[in-house]
């Protein structure tokens, strides 16, 4: 007799996450498939603050939209994929009601992921091609190990292409924050002697 395996809903992970504000649990879902999250690092969680910082700064002074920490997503038809970037942002034509205690209902204009020793670049990758196949503009993975990031768009033929900034290059907000630039040696700052 074949087993099937359960396959989630966002449904089910408001269900397990408990939004009554009882348990702390974090999950995302990719398929159906549930995906427990673990905390993040200091290193890691220290780099998404700068991000969701130089993001909200920016964008708040020039009235281009709202930054976000580890908030869920989920493509407005498929409610079996749940991702929580560790930094997103969304312009101001498309951000959600901000009183809706809820899951927002689309994919980010810009989603951030930060390599934790427990991922893949493959699997990042992954959530890139997620993100950017339900609407999401522009992708970047950072990785603070190796002090570079990855700049994730699909290509006409619907491929995930990235191109590879190193220690000294530069990030751009492109189209999404015009004039935006972010040095990676200021997003990671000083090495630990």
């Amino acid at each position: 007799m074949e087993v099937k395996k359960r396959l989630y809903t966002v449904d089910d992970v408001l269900e397990l996450q408990g939004w009554d504000g009882k348990r702390d649990r974090k999950y995302e879902l990719i398929n159906g498939d549930l995906i427990e999250m673990s905390p993040t690092n200091y290193p890691h969680g220290r780099l998404a603050g700068r991000l969701f910082r130089y993001f909200e700064d920016y964008a708040e002074s020039r009235n281009l939209g709202e930054a976000s920490v580890e908030a869920g997503f989920h493509p407005a038809n498929d409610r079996s994929t749940l991702l929580a970037p560790d930094v997103a942002f969304i312009t101001r034509a498309r951000l959600p009601d901000p009183e809706s205690f809820t899951l927002v209902g689309f994919m980010p204009d810009l989603a951030v992921e930060i390599k934790s020793p427990s991922n893949t670049m493959a699997e990042l990758r992954r959530k890139s091609t997620i993100y950017l196949e339900n609407g999401a503009q522009l992708v970047w993975l950072i990785d603070p190990m190796k002090r570079i990031a990855e700049i994730c768009r699909l290509g006409e033929s619907g491929q995930l292409q990235t191109r590879t900034v190193g220690p000294d290059g530069k990030l751009s907000g492109e189209d999404l924050l015009p004039g935006f630039v972010l040095e990676l040696r200021h997003l990671f700052g000083r090495r630990s002697t």
